[in-house]
């Protein structure tokens, strides 16, 4: 970034009212992973298998199961006036069926988020951040058409139990994750690797499940409640290796419709998948006769009708940004093989420590005027930027984008998936070796506390840069 874009981008404040939030999911930071009759999830078998780095599990993780003052306390040292976090469907039903309810498990929610609004904390909630009870993935989990009904029942409990109090719901969180690394690559919990079949099925039942729990709240719970509920769509953002190259810019937006687009366009466009993903599948279908790299499912008028407009907002996690350039990608199964692209990065990027993840500011810039147009000329609906990102007052003053929140990943050190705690994405640096579990704030912690409550835009590039580093 120049000096004089620099200089420009300190100019200006957030809007009035623009919402300060931070995050952390179940499975990363709750532990009890056994206490008070809590089922087994897939990342608790996923961990017990030793997949995760030096064998670590989730079983005491940032032990938030006991330490719900302690973690609003720091939630109010931070200022912020909203929380996001995701309740553990096997916590509440250790099955995954209603059948199976603890008690328990939803007295801990109703302390957390009690808590939270006696201290002028909003609550924001997710229902399913990726810690699928174990039961259900042993019936097939998101692949197995029955899972829709599961989670409309278990959504419809939520919604019941907590509703009176929570008044923003993500239905998912980055559901692509899932459908990417949960059953196509197999880096996730449960470990699948098909992405022929299973990872095109998973997402289907996860829109179905999604627009079912939507219509539940909008048809029962809305009036009483007035809350909204929308998703969390995680994407990158795609620019073309070689903007002068048209078959580079066709890439880039292939690469954005097979993340972003996979979700998003069903949602809010037209209640089925983008055409140029389903037409790129069809490619390589009368390609490949003998190797199908890819099978997508098929919506029924009713269900895309059921699909359409399920969203009270647009939920966004991003976090970094690619180059994408034409590629021939054979039969090979996965995104890049059947979406014919390939990614790299620019040189000049910044690297963090999680090897993945580039700082480019503009990409977020980019992104949101993208959604801005792909997706939101029609339903009108802000935009919440749920998971990291770096927010920016281009984007919302310039360009005129409807963003009304910043959450930042995350509150505290957690387990990182496969990588488990080697990486390091908290406000909180987390004692993992003391079993109990203190929490110290960093750098960045103090940062965000003092920038925010001072409206101070310099914030967003700090946040680009650093979040994950310090």
């Amino acid at each position: 970034m120049s000096s004089s874009v620099r200089d420009a981008f300190l100019k200006e404040s957030f809007p009035s009212g623009f919402q300060w939030a931070t995050s952390t999911e179940s499975f990363k930071a709750e532990g009890g992973w056994l206490e008070d009759g809590k089922g087994e999830t897939i990342w608790d078998r996923f961990s017990h298998e030793h997949q995760a780095f030096e064998n670590q599990t989730i079983d005491l993780a940032c032990d938030s199961y006991n330490k719900v003052d302690y973690d609003v306390y720091i939630l109010r040292g931070l200022q912020v006036n909203t929380y996001q976090f995701s309740i553990s469907w096997a916590r509440i039903f250790p099955s995954g069926h209603r059948g199976s309810l603890s008690e328990k498990g939803a007295l801990y929610y109703d302390k957390l988020i009690n808590a939270l609004i006696e201290s002028g904390i909003q609550p924001v909630v997710t229902l399913y951040h990726w810690d699928l009870p174990q039961e259900l993935q042993d019936a097939g989990g998101w692949t197995n058409p029955s899972i829709v009904e599961a989670f409309k029942d278990y959504a419809d409990f939520c919604f019941s139990r907590f509703g009176d109090r929570v008044k923003t719901w993500n239905t998912f969180s980055s559901p692509w994750v899932v459908s990417h690394a949960g059953y196509g690559t197999g880096e996730h919990a449960p470990g699948i690797k098909d992405y022929v079949i299973s990872s095109y099925q998973v997402t289907h039942n996860m829109l179905k499940s999604h627009a079912e729990a939507w219509h539940v709240y909008n048809d029962n719970y809305r009036k009483t409640q007035g809350g909204k509920v929308g998703i969390a769509l995680n994407s990158d953002w795609a620019e073309p290796k070689n903007p002068a190259l048209p078959e580079d810019v066709a890439a880039a937006d292939r690469y954005l419709q097979f993340m972003l687009g996979w979700f998003a366009h069903p949602i809010f466009v037209d209640g089925d998948y983008p055409a140029e993903l389903k037409t790129q599948i069809e490619l390589k279908r009368n390609k490949c006769p003998s190797s199908e790299p890819a099978r997508l499912p098929v919506f029924t008028p009713s269900e895309s009708k059921r699909i359409l407009g399920t969203a009270d907002f647009f939920g966004l996690n991003h976090y970094t940004s690619r180059l994408v350039s034409n590629i021939d990608g054979g039969c090979t199964p996965g995104p890049q093989g059947v979406g014919d692209f390939q990614e790299s990065v620019d040189p000049s990027w910044p690297s963090t420590a999680s090897d993945w993840i580039f700082s480019a500011p503009s990409g977020l810039r980019m992104l949101l005027n993208y959604i801005s147009k792909e997706y939101l000329n029609v339903v009108n609906v802000p935009i919440y930027i749920t998971g990291n990102g770096m927010p920016t007052e281009y984007a919302i003053l310039t360009d005129g984008v409807n963003v009304q929140r910043f959450t930042v990943q995350s509150l505290m050190d957690g387990f990182e998936g496969k990588q488990g705690y080697s990486e390091r994405f908290g406000l909180h640096y987390v004692e993992f070796e003391n079993p109990e579990r203190p929490r110290t704030p960093k750098q960045s912690a103090y940062f965000y506390s003092q920038e925010k409550s001072q409206n101070q835009p310099e914030l967003c590039l700090y946040f680009s840069i650093f979040n994950a580093t310090i």
